[in-house]
């Protein structure tokens, strides 16, 4: 058997993380058993679908590395044979039409309330004979379900799980205008895509035993179903907005890697001993449904800003210049140019050792392509004291003739510091200051090789102006 799992998302919204972690899940899945992942865009309540949603779904899963084997399959192309399976069943006796009007069914619900029973469809019209159906009123196709014994799903995450049939009652699977209802839908659907595993979210379960049942009366053969927990936010209740970014293109905007969310979706409950840090190509190697917990995740947003620093320090570097520099230049909101992405290339090694997100390594960077006179923080400025500048002052000219090395230009500031009789850090304190605007930086001597000669020198003149400025009480502090 050829293992066939899909992803089955509705663009009635975005991709939030739980869909992203089920299609993780069904792609690995896949994967792990050498078989195919298909997609499948639910699209038939357009009165819900918000614009945009689709693509938005197609370049989530893009991003995150989820590519789908076939082209992507939209079900509202096959209402046509929705409706054809619908009639088949009435026609073999398993299903009936109804011909209630809402007002009526409304009245049966209350009814049913009034009596003490829970507000289910009574079967008004299961044995009925059809030539009685009221004349101009449409009917619509329920599906007749037994009712004695159970319903039993062996699923692959919950174990054995059942219902009485008595508690299900007769639901319409094609509406009275020819629509099919969203459950008779999936079940042709999955079927003539050959799935062989549908592995979806634990609010599944109920409608997993209702399809059953419309298998069972197709004679179809059922898939094997595997229900996940759903993730919750870290207060136990289920994620939402309020908890923080839930789309996952939200991630990608703040700056985290496809690879790190992948991880860390594939580790909310999911586990192999004790493994933390791990790609999408060994994972595929080992996953396995039998490790899927069945109590629900929580997201822990903390966990994976350290999982994406993990990462980060990982990537390459020539990516990360890519990824950096349209972040930059939205930031200064112009353009950057080659000078700007060759002093970040120097520097990336010592950038992503700091940076947990690119929105932090892009923060972090933004004084590269800083025309001068730079920003200042509050507490780089007050380095600048006026025997600090007349320090960079000197040391300016003592680096001419210097080799522009990272190595070099230490040596000489060494050379300098220690022939002033002060400690290295008093002038280099200050250098970075100068250079970067900021307190903290890549070391600052690799800062000063990037930047090059004339534009170090740029901006220690341009500091020192600002700094005697400043104690004129030309410009405020």
């Amino acid at each position: 058997m050829t293992v066939l799992t899909r992803f089955a998302p509705s663009p009635t919204g975005f991709l939030h993380i739980g869909g992203a972690r089920t299609a993780l899940y069904n792609w690995l899945f896949a994967r792990r058993h050498g078989g195919r992942f298909l997609l499948r865009l639910e699209d038939t309540d357009t009165a819900r679908e918000v614009p945009g949603a689709v693509e938005q779904i197609l370049e989530s899963l893009a991003w995150l590395g989820i590519t789908p084997d076939e082209p992507p399959v939209f079900q509202r192309q096959r209402a046509g044979r929705h409706a054809e399976v619908a009639k088949a069943l009435v026609a073999a006796g398993r299903a009936y039409y109804a011909y209630e009007t809402a007002e009526e069914l409304q009245a049966m619900r209350e009814r049913a309330l009034r009596q003490g029973r829970a507000p289910r469809y009574d079967g008004a019209w299961r044995d009925r004979d059809p030539t009685e159906a009221p004349p101009g009123v449409p009917g619509a196709i329920r599906l007749k379900v037994p009712r004695e014994g159970e319903t039993v799903v062996e699923d692959l995450v919950q174990g054995t799980v059942r219902v009485a049939n008595s508690e299900l009652d007769d639901m319409i699977i094609l509406r009275s205008d020819g629509r099919p209802t969203y459950l008779h839908a999936v079940v042709v659907d999955d079927h003539d895509m050959g799935i062989t595993h549908v592995i979806r979210g634990d609010d599944h379960l109920t409608n997993t035993f209702r399809q059953c049942q419309l298998y069972d009366a197709l004679g179809w053969q059922r898939p094997a179903f595997a229900h996940i927990p759903l993730i919750h936010g870290q207060d136990g209740t289920k994620l939402s907005k309020r908890h923080g970014a839930v789309s996952v293109l939200e991630f990608r905007d703040q700056g985290y890697l496809p690879e790190a969310v992948a991880n860390y979706l594939l580790r909310l409950g999911w586990g192999h001993g004790d493994i933390e840090i791990i790609g999408m190509a060994e994972a595929a190697a080992i996953f396995d449904l039998r490790d899927v917990g069945r109590g629900a995740a929580r997201f822990d947003y903390a966990k994976l800003l350290h999982l994406n620093g993990v990462w980060l320090r990982r990537a390459d570097d020539g990516r990360l210049v890519r990824e950096t520099l349209p972040r930059l230049e939205r930031r200064l909101g112009s353009p950057v140019g080659a000078e700007v992405e060759q002093r970040l290339r120097a520097l990336m090694p010592g950038l992503k050792e700091r940076a947990r997100t690119l929105e932090e390594l892009a923060d972090s960077a933004v004084f590269l392509a800083h025309p001068v006179p730079l920003p200042f923080e509050p507490k780089a400025e007050a380095l600048l004291t006026p025997p600090a500048c007349e320090a960079l002052r000197e040391l300016i000219l003592a680096w001419h003739g210097t080799s522009w090395t990272p190595v070099a230009l230490e040596q000489a500031a060494r050379s300098f510091a220690e022939a002033r009789g002060i400690k290295l850090k008093e002038v280099a304190m200050p250098l970075r200051a100068a250079l970067t605007g900021m307190t903290t930086s890549p070391p600052v001597f690799d800062v000063a090789a990037a930047l090059g000669p004339d534009e170090t020198r740029a901006r220690v003149l341009a500091a020192i102006d600002r700094a005697v400025r400043v104690a004129n009480g030309a410009v405020g502090a």
